[in-house]
């Protein structure tokens, strides 16, 4: 006799099992089916056609409530599948997953799908959607399972279950009219499942194996309301319009091509933001007291050996040959630091040695993974490794922690979320080692009163570490700074000092990154200014245009003065109009638009438009130059907004 307890305290005892849409009818009467659509029975959420055989505490999941999307968004996985079916009878459901924002399913069809494709499967969704079908769960034997699925030549899922789910030998089973399907919890109508879109298609191999046949992918996003839909759209659309790749081909920053994929051509254009970028960060590393090196792009195969890179990550390495010796193409700058430090004998007095790179490195990630800078082959590190002593941790960690905020508080980004990793079960070191590496890194975010979450177990096997991420105007959050303690590789390359008592010792070596990959972090500026660069690091800052020719003399004498004072300025003389002259720059993301006419020359001045469309007429010609001087030395935003 099962006895259910409800949130209220109240309890409900039933003489036999019962499912929950029963209680839920006698809780509401027949309306219940119109409101439930799932529970929570002991904190798990299951579907509302879940036997009761014990005593449970529920409580009752309503479509507005937003533990009820995994359910509709599961049922909505499978009407995709059951409208493909219904389109191309003989096409085969392979796997699906419920995401972040919506579904996906593998499908093998006989024919390359288009967004025409997509667009027919999404209609017939709906259509189906309208018949408010009963969504009818069973238990079924694993054996007859497999003979449902071999009779409709469903072989993908007998696959995926032989696979997946070895010892389960009941499966419980979700009809949608004659299709059947094993992915849930889900809705008991398919009447929930009304506010959904089909967004793209991509292949996928299945199990992700390139070795298999190449399926199509179909994503689409469910919602339980049309509000909540129409948000999300909004949002891929933002997304879209942000996308580091559209803006840079309309800007002309870099392209990419198949010859060389996960390589990027970098433009004129794109070069200078990529050189500001580092000329800002090497400011940085001469004001914190780095030692700027460079080591080589090719190094032996053995001296990756020994640090334990090629056994970890052989398959990302590249490799050449040259007089029969095999070289790697340096995934990663450590072990080369390395070979600079080592270089004469080292004392407790020269600690600590502070070292960076724009290290070039290669990566051989695959195909389907690259995605424009984001996720390239080719990249450059901010990297730093500074070599120290146990007691210096401290004051080297405080400093790395100052200098990561001093970036990203310059670009805008004030919403940095801290994870510190600690000791995973397998690790090297002994535990008082351990106790103080961790002691410190803690220690270092408290006294700059930042707040961390703890990554039990997370770190490396090597050493604890601290990870930045910051949050940009889309709320995403990236993943880019971190600060890492190694007492590995040093001891395994011989990084030594002679310590107080003159005896040999390994240091400590500290990983630290600001913008970790350089290409990365310049795809995600792209996407939190749409293009629209602070003006120190805009390629063009200063577009001057003249409204006829009698103004060209004093257009080129402007832009001269300029272009001695280092302001990157383009002077206009096209036989076009003004309008088109504004419309131009201000597509282009040029922070300031002079404009020269019969006054302006008259007066000495210029009148500006700035790409938010602010006017300001009349300016002094030598109060603007002061003031975009001024605005780029201290690489703040837009002063003649202010």
């Amino acid at each position: 006799m099962p006895i259910i307890t409800f949130p209220d305290g109240c309890r409900q005892i039933y003489d036999r099992s019962v499912s929950l849409m029963e209680i839920a009818n006698d809780i509401m009467g027949r309306k219940a089916s119109n409101f439930y659509v799932a529970a929570i029975v002991n904190n798990v959420l299951v579907d509302i056609e879940k036997i009761i055989k014990e005593d449970s505490e529920i409580r009752f999941i309503t479509i507005k409530d937003k533990l009820a999307l995994n359910l509709i968004r599961y049922s909505c996985m499978q009407l995709l599948a059951y409208s493909v079916k219904k389109i191309w009878p003989e096409s085969k459901v392979a796997t699906g997953c419920i995401t972040e924002n919506g579904f996906y399913y593998d499908f093998d069809v006989n024919r390359s799908l288009t967004f025409q494709d997509i667009e027919m499967i999404e209609r017939k969704m709906k259509e189906l959607s309208k018949k408010k079908y009963k969504i009818i769960k069973k238990q079924v034997e694993r054996n007859l399972v497999n003979k449902l699925y071999k009779k409709n030549k469903e072989y993908y899922k007998i696959e995926e279950i032989n696979d997946k789910f070895k010892k389960i030998d009941n499966f419980f089973l979700y009809y949608h009219e004659n299709n059947v399907d094993f992915y849930g919890p889900q809705v008991s109508n398919i009447k929930f499942c009304q506010f959904f879109n089909l967004l793209n298609i991509s292949g996928a191999y299945w199990k992700r194996k390139k070795s298999n046949k190449m399926l199509q992918r179909i994503y689409g996003t469910a919602w339980t309301s049309e509000k909540e839909l129409k948000m999300h759209l909004c949002y891929l659309k933002e997304l879209e319009d942000r996308d580091h790749r559209k803006i840079a081909k309309e800007l002309g920053f870099f392209h990419f091509q198949k010859n060389s994929p996960g390589m990027v051509f970098w433009h004129s254009f794109g070069w200078i933001i990529f050189r500001e970028l580092e000329t800002f960060i090497r400011s940085k590393l001469t004001s914190h007291k780095y030692q700027e090196v460079k080591s080589p792009l090719l190094m032996d195969k053995i001296l990756w050996e020994k640090s334990g890179h090629l056994d970890n990550y052989f398959e990302n390495i590249f490799t050449t040959m040259s007089e029969n010796k095999i070289y790697c193409i340096k995934p990663m700058n450590c072990p080369g630091h390395i070979q600079i430090f080592n270089i004469g004998t080292k004392s407790y007095k020269d600690l600590p040695v502070r070292m960076a790179e724009f290290g070039l490195c290669h990566r051989n990630e695959t195909s389907g993974s690259l995605h424009g800078l984001m996720r390239v082959r080719s990249f450059t590190q901010d990297d730093g490794h500074i070599f120290c002593t146990v007691d210096q941790i401290r004051t080297e960690i405080n400093d790395c922690i100052k200098i990561i905020y001093e970036v990203y508080h310059l670009f805008g980004f004030k919403n940095i979320q801290v994870k510190l990793s600690t000791r995973p079960k397998k690790r090297i070191g002994t535990d008082f080692m351990w106790d103080q590496a961790e002691l410190n890194l803690s220690a270092a975010l408290k006294e700059n009163n930042i707040k961390f979450q703890l990554q039990v177990g997370e770190g490396a096997f090597y050493g604890p570490k601290i990870e930045f991420s910051f949050f940009d105007n889309l709320k995403r959050i990236w993943q880019c700074g971190t600060i890492q303690l190694d007492f590995y590789l040093p001891e395994r390359l011989q990084a030594l000092y002679i310590d107080e008592n003159n005896e040999k010792k390994p240091v400590v070596m500290i990983h630290r990154a600001i913008l970790g990959s350089m290409e990365r972090f310049i795809g995600i500026l792209i996407e939190e200014y749409k293009g629209k660069f602070p003006t120190w690091i805009s390629p063009i800052q200063v577009a001057i245009i003249n409204v006829n020719k009698i103004h060209t003399n004093y257009v080129t004498q402007l832009s001269k003065r300029m272009l001695e004072l280092g302001i990157r300025v383009k002077a206009d003389l096209r036989n076009e109009s003004i309008s088109f002259k504004i419309r131009y720059y201000t597509s282009k993301c040029v922070p300031y638009i002079l404009i020269c006419g019969d006054k302006e020359v008259a007066n000495n001045t210029v009148s500006i438009r700035t790409r938010t469309g602010k006017n300001i007429n009349n300016l002094n010609y030598k109060f603007f130059i002061e003031k975009i001087k001024k605005e780029i030395y201290n690489r703040s935003f837009f002063q003649l907004e202010e």
